[in-house]
């Protein structure tokens, strides 16, 4: 069973906390070690994006993650924790006075599957589906919450995941260019280091 099914509440609870263990160790400059129970438990290999908010405005304050599933889920999370913390280019490091002041959220990938040309824009299910756009070695990836909060429609969506990469607006119709779609489990918190809740999105073509 994929990864993206199985989380329960509490799985995802433990791994946002998991990934900000990871994250105040650093600050703290304390080693970090992650029990062995962890990895068993979240050894499949999934995507995973983590997402930094401020609080209670919720503004964008870091947004790394790895689209592949190229690590066990644990590990995933926390280099995405990481990275989103002090490798996002876009914002300056976060501090250990920030720490108890943000909201941690994570988004479980599941597989990508790539839309057909001829499918395009037309199969695109705002609120369900994320996308990743292939050009060439350039990448891009727009998660699935990302045209809910901005009110896109298909187009748009389409449009801002070409500006993303750095390329024309329309190059997903490019011969060249491939969009793949991915769904995706969101969980975040309800206030720093509080509750946690799945984030469900509303869908609509």
């Amino acid at each position: 069973m994929s990864g993206i099914f199985y989380l329960s509440l509490s799985d995802a609870k433990r791994l946002i906390k998991l990934g900000r263990e990871a994250v105040l160790s650093q600050l703290l400059k304390k080693p970090f070690e992650v029990p062995k129970e962890m990895k068993d438990k979240f050894s499949e290999k999934v995507g995973v994006f983590t997402t930094i908010l401020t609080y209670p405005e919720e503004n964008l304050r870091g947004c790394v993650g790895i689209p592949y599933p190229i690590y066990p889920l644990w590990e995933a999370v926390v280099r995405s924790s990481l990275d989103a913390s002090f490798r996002d280019p876009r914002f300056k490091p976060l501090t250990l006075e920030e720490f108890d002041k943000v909201l941690w959220e994570i988004s479980i990938l599941g597989p990508l599957e790539e839309i057909p040309k001829e499918g395009l824009p037309d199969e695109i299910v705002i609120g369900r589906d994320g996308l990743v756009l292939e050009k060439g070695n350039i990448r891009a990836l727009l998660l699935p919450q990302v045209p809910v909060e901005l009110s896109w429609d298909r187009e748009t969506f389409l449009a801002k995941l070409c500006e993303k990469a750095g390329l024309r607006s329309n190059c997903w119709q490019s011969e060249d260019a491939k969009v793949y779609r991915f769904s995706a489990r969101i969980f975040k918190e309800t206030d720093p280091l509080g509750d946690v809740k799945e984030v469900v999105l509303k869908a609509w073509t």
